[in-house]
């Protein structure tokens, strides 16, 4: 990570509990508008919007479920997908896993991933890429923290995660109510209601659910 990235995360977030983990700090952003123009936001350049700068509902969802569930990664080598701020993969380190890999398209979630695993004292490996394209490697629990909130983005992580659960991994995904979630595709494991910034998402609490991902193909009703 560049240190122009680091310090970009340190002055515009300040570290602080994540309101549905408690357990686990990170640096977050107090609102979404002025961050979003200084990072040029969606609609006005091909950089990602900082996802990285807030704790998702999927993402808590996801790490309270880990966090509460120590025995599923214990000593089990651990990819997060799409890491935003890196909540899922410090959940999964803070529980045991052997290995945590946190991969991220954005530099500065990869800054921002780094230095909130070092202000919770865990070892995450923070990653620049994408890999949707290709597979898990070597990872037996794939984690995904609300990633199905776009048709294309959708499409190819449904595609890339049915590979690693074909491959033998376990995947999980937190998910808080998105349109492109193909829930015939998964397993409720549970379900919470998380606090989430009502300037992201118009309300103050979303139910959100962890799924499992099954390998098959659904069986066609009827």
């Amino acid at each position: 990570m560049s240190a122009l990235s680091t310090a970009f995360v340190r002055l515009h977030a300040r570290l602080a509990p994540v309101a549905f983990v408690p357990e686990v700090r990170l640096h977050q952003a107090d609102e979404p508008i002025g961050l979003w123009e200084l990072t040029e936001g969606e609609f006005r350049s091909d950089r990602p919007p900082p996802f990285w700068a807030f704790a998702w509902a999927g993402g808590q969802a996801l790490a309270r479920y880990v966090t509460d569930h120590p025995q599923l990664l214990a000593g089990r080598r651990v990819l997060d997908l799409a890491s935003g701020s890196g909540l899922v993969a410090i959940a999964a380190a803070r529980a045991g896993a052997a290995v945590v890999r946190a991969v991220e398209v954005d530099e500065l979630a990869v800054a921002a991933v780094a230095l909130n695993a070092e202000a919770n004292g865990v070892r995450v490996d923070a990653e620049l890429g994408d890999l949707l394209d290709g597979d898990a490697g070597d990872a037996e629990v794939v984690l995904a923290g609300d990633v199905f909130y776009s048709a294309a983005m959708a499409n190819r992580m449904l595609r890339f995660l049915l590979r690693a659960a074909r491959s033998g991994a376990q995947v999980l995904v937190g998910d808080p109510g998105r349109a492109f979630l193909p829930r015939d595709r998964f397993d409720e494991l549970a379900a919470y209601d998380v606090p989430v910034s009502e300037a992201l998402e118009s309300v103050r609490v979303k139910r959100t659910t962890v799924w499992q991902l099954r390998a098959e193909r659904p069986r066609p009703s009827g």
